[in-house]
C-alpha cells in the first residue's frame, strides 16, 4: 500500500505540475504577444481609415491593404474587430494556445506575432510535448485495470469466452467514448457556438482528439462569447480527458489483439497488465532492461521479489515499461 500511495502521489504531482506548466506558458505568451497584438490592431485600424479617406484608391493601395489584412488574419487579428474587442492573448486564451502546443493539436487559430514568441513556442513545446505524453501515459496506466483488465475479467467470470469478452468490452468502451467525448460534447458545442451544426461539433471533436487540428473550427472565437474564459478552460480539460480516453482505447485494442493472437502474428510486443500494477511505481524498469545491466543474472532475477509479475512490454528506445501507449 505504501508503494501504491507513492505512485498516486507521483501521478498527482505530474497533473499539478502540468497545470502549473500551462499557467506559466499562458502568462509568458500573454506578456509577450498581447502588446504586439495591440500594435498590429492599431496599425490595421490606421490603415483602414487611410484607405477609407482616399476618395479614389488605386489598385496598388487596395492590394497593399488586402495583403496586410490577410497577413494579420493569419495571426488571429481581424480587421473586422476594433481595439475594444477581447484580446486573443489574454491569460485563458494564451493557456488555450499553450495547451494546443503541448497536446500537438495545433489549431493554428492564433500564432505568435513576435520573434520572441516564436522562439519561446519552440522551447515550450520541446519540453511540454514529452511531458504531456508522460502525464497522459501515467494516467492511462492507472486506469488500465479498472477500465480494461477488470471489466474483461468480470465478463470472463460470467462465463464469456476470453476472445468474446475482449471484443464485448472493446465495443462497450467504444460506445462510452462516442457518447461521452463525441456525441455529448458535439451537441454542447453546437449549442454554445450557434453557427455550428451537430455534424460540425462531431467533426471538431474527431479532429481534436485525433490531434489532427485543422483549425477550421475552433471554439470560443466568435465575438461576444459569454463566459469565454470558463469556456476555454473547459475545452482544455475536455482535450486532456479525451486524449487520455483515446490512449486507453488504443490499449484496449492492443489487449484484444493479444488475446486473438494478432500481436504474435505481426511480431509486436505484448503489454499485459495485472492488479499488481496499482502497487508499483508509474515507471518501472523492465525485466529485459535488468538483464542488460552488468552483474544481474537469471539466478538473481529468480530470487528477487521485485521482478515478480513484471510486464514484458519493452521499448528499446527508452527501456522503460510501457512508457508510450500502444
Amino acid at each position: 500500500m505504501r508503494s501504491a500511495g507513492r505512485s498516486w502521489l507521483l501521478l498527482t504531482g505530474f497533473v499539478v505540475f502540468y497545470i502549473i506548466y500551462l499557467l506559466f506558458g499562458g502568462l509568458v505568451f500573454s506578456t509577450i504577444e498581447r502588446p504586439e497584438e495591440e500594435r498590429l490592431r492599431h496599425e490595421l485600424d490606421t490603415l483602414k481609415q487611410e484607405f477609407l479617406n482616399h476618395s479614389c484608391a488605386s489598385a496598388a493601395d487596395l492590394d497593399h491593404f488586402l495583403a496586410r489584412v490577410l497577413q494579420a488574419h493569419r495571426s488571429g487579428v481581424s480587421v473586422l474587430q476594433n481595439s475594444s474587442q477581447p484580446s486573443n492573448w489574454d491569460l485563458t486564451s494564451s493557456m488555450f494556445y499553450a495547451n494546443t502546443l503541448v497536446t500537438t493539436v495545433g489549431y493554428g487559430h492564433s500564432t505568435p506575432l513576435s520573434d520572441l514568441g516564436k522562439g519561446f513556442s519552440i522551447l515550450y513545446a520541446l519540453l511540454g510535448v514529452p511531458f504531456t505524453m508522460l502525464v497522459l501515459t501515467a494516467c492511462v496506466q492507472k486506469l488500465l485495470f479498472p477500465l480494461v483488465v477488470g471489466p474483461v475479467a468480470v465478463l470472463h467470470g460470467w462465463g464469456v469466452a476470453p476472445r468474446a469478452a475482449c471484443a464485448l468490452h472493446l465495443l462497450l468502451l467504444l460506445l462510452l467514448l462516442l457518447l461521452c467525448f463525441f456525441i455529448g460534447p458535439a451537441a454542447l458545442f453546437s449549442w454554445l457556438e450557434g453557427s455550428w451544426s451537430f455534424l460540425d461539433g462531431v467533426y471538431f471533436c474527431f479532429i481534436s482528439l485525433c490531434t489532427i487540428g485543422l483549425g477550421d473550427y475552433v471554439p470560443a472565437l466568435q465575438p461576444g462569447q459569454r463566459n469565454k474564459s470558463l469556456y476555454q478552460v473547459s475545452v482544455i480539460v475536455y482535450l486532456f480527458l479525451g486524449l487520455m480516453m483515446m490512449f486507453l482505447l488504443l490499449r484496449a485494442v492492443h489487449k484484444m489483439a493479444d488475446v486473438h493472437g494478432l500481436t504474435a502474428l505481426l511480431q509486436l510486443p505484448r503489454c499485459e497488465v495485472s492488479p499488481d500494477d496499482e502497487q508499483r511505481p508509474i515507471l518501472v524498469t523492465s525485466q529485459k532492461t535488468a538483464l542488460l545491466q552488468p552483474g544481474v543474472s537469471d539466478k538473481h532475477l529468480a530470487a528477487g521479489a521485485e521482478f515478480k509479475n513484471v510486464d514484458t512490454c519493452y521499448s528499446p528506445v527508452n527501456e522503460l515499461r510501457c512508457l508510450v501507449p500502444l
